[in-house]
């Protein structure tokens, strides 16, 4: 069973910085695709940025230049460094991660959540 854990949330001040993580503390697969969204108050759920398993790591045009993603996906861990933070970039953010079985087709997996809070 895949159990992915995020870590590294809390409250920070407009200009600094947060590094996220996240493992998967269950049984080990081989994601194609790892990553983080986030979920603002009243908002959809939106990508911050994903890794796949084959092309360049995708980022939100919110973040970028501000937000680096580095990911093992064989190994199931996914890091988040956030720099230079917003009020606007609070949210609850979520660990992802894509498996591809060829019997099941797509499967999404959602880590439980670590909120971000950034105060101006």
């Amino acid at each position: 069973q895949v159990q992915l854990v995020e870590s590294g949330g809390g409250l920070v001040q407009a200009g600094g910085s947060l590094r996220l993580s996240c493992v998967n503390s269950g049984d080990i697969i081989s994601f194609n695709d790892m990553g983080w969204y986030r979920q603002a108050p009243g908002k959809r759920r939106e990508v911050v940025a994903v890794n796949p398993k084959s092309g360049d790591i995708v980022y939100s045009g919110s973040v970028k230049g501000r937000v680096t993603l580095s990911s093992n996906n064989a190994k199931n861990t996914v890091q988040l460094q956030m720099n230079n933070l917003t009020p606007e970039d609070t949210a609850v953010y979520y660990c992802y991660g894509r498996e591809w079985n060829d019997e099941r087709g797509w499967r999404d997996y959602w880590g439980q959540g670590t909120q971000v809070t950034v105060s101006s």
